[in-house]
């Protein structure tokens, strides 16, 4: 029987570009408020061709626009972006489309043209929900265009999602108690939400540092954790992923064609892939910088600067990395068939005593409990270490 995650089939487009660079963001992103866009969108055009043609006959399930800030595209570089698409692959009747987007003014005014061209779910970059700490967190819109932005999205689209940051400098659980409660009453169906990461190379990394940026202790992140995952329970919105809660049947599709270990490309500056071709399954990336990537699809097509034939045990390591960070986990015959390894049931059984995994030993699945995501890194280094080869059947 043929896995039905093998049919998962995603395009990835990045839009490298920002109004400003937000302090503790790490992304591929790049302040050039004078790119040409159109110039750029035929360059991404011109990659998919070239991805179409080494990668013939899939149907393409998600297509998802990220950046940067995608929304700085004008829709007329969607629409095309989105009719190479579909000249290159069959497109799913069902196919989930998302855009990132700010919530600025400027770019809330292209809701209803992405929607034209083809955009059936909008992912708002709100962040929080005040303006002191949007204001600390380099934001440049306000909490009322936020919201209003919000208003709009979910008029113009079929589905919406948004993303808030918690664990923020001076943040106390009521605080965040208050906000996501305020959060998960104005109706979306998707919310991503992180904890503040201190990234190295970032201007919040540097002012963290010198003392000047003190984020929440170990334990109170914790608990301000522990509370996100009992507040989007009981509003109807369990996560479904470390760090993604959802309505029922309202889970990012495009998300989960990669934790749960399908193909998709990527298209763009720095985008990364991952392909089955005649001769094995392919880890590809792009080139970081814009100007390189697009004099390289200009001269060969693509500007594909990495392209490795994984390893049938790396095939298993990234699918354990990809896969258990998923609330319904991984199931074991697959990791066999991608790695030709099998995991110890001695290891296993000992996760299980410890509250770290479920184990449904009569469908042989994995899953990690509550308990084992908050030490997610550490378990998966467990479980990988206790691969064995598989013995022949």
């Amino acid at each position: 029987m043929s896995d039905p995650n093998d049919t998962l089939f995603g395009v990835y487009v990045h839009w490298p570009f920002c109004r400003a660079k937000c302090p503790y963001c790490d992304f591929n992103s790049h302040v050039r408020p004078q790119a040409d866009a159109m110039a750029y969108a035929a360059a991404l055009a011109r990659e998919i061709t070239y991805y179409g043609q080494l990668a013939p006959g899939r149907t393409v399930t998600s297509i998802f626009f990220g950046g940067g800030t995608p929304s700085l595209m004008p829709p007329a570089a969607v629409e095309l972006v989105l009719g190479t698409i579909a000249r290159q692959w069959a497109v799913s009747s069902t196919a989930e489309i998302t855009l990132e987007a700010n919530p600025t003014s400027v770019e809330a005014d292209n809701f209803a043209g992405y929607a034209s061209a083809g955009v059936n779910r909008l992912s708002l970059g709100i962040q929080a929900l005040n303006d002191a700490d949007l204001k600390l967190l380099g934001r440049e819109h306000s909490a009322t265009e936020a919201l209003r932005a919000l208003d709009i999205a979910q008029q113009t689209f079929a589905r919406t999602s948004f993303d808030l940051i918690y664990a923020r400098p001076d943040q106390t659980p009521e605080d965040w108690r208050k906000e996501l409660e305020q959060a998960l009453s104005l109706g979306t169906e998707h919310l991503s939400l992180y904890q503040l990461t201190i990234e190295p190379g970032t201007p919040f990394a540097a002012r963290h540092k010198r003392g000047q940026l003190i984020v929440p202790e170990d334990e109170t992140a914790l608990e301000l954790y522990d509370l996100t995952q009992s507040l989007c329970a009981a509003a109807g919105m369990p996560a479904y992923e470390i760090s993604n809660h959802a309505r029922p049947c309202a889970q990012s599709r495009h998300n989960l064609t990669y934790w749960r270990y399908g193909e998709y490309v990527g298209i763009g500056p720095g985008a990364h892939g991952r392909l089955r071709l005649s001769d094995g399954r392919h880890a590809m990336q792009a080139i970081r910088a814009p100007a390189p990537w697009l004099s390289a699809v200009r001269r060969d097509g693509h500007g594909i600067a990495d392209d490795i034939v994984l390893a049938p045990e790396e095939e298993g390591e990234e699918f354990l990395l990809m896969g258990l960070r998923l609330s319904e986990g991984i199931l074991l015959d697959r990791f066999t068939a991608l790695s030709g390894l099998s995991l110890a049931p001695d290891t296993l059984r000992a996760l299980q005593a410890e509250g770290l995994i479920a184990w449904d030993e009569r469908g042989k699945r994995i899953a990690a409990t509550g308990r084992g995501r908050q030490v997610l890194n550490a378990l998966i280094a467990t479980i990988a270490g206790s691969a064995e080869r598989a013995e022949a059947a």
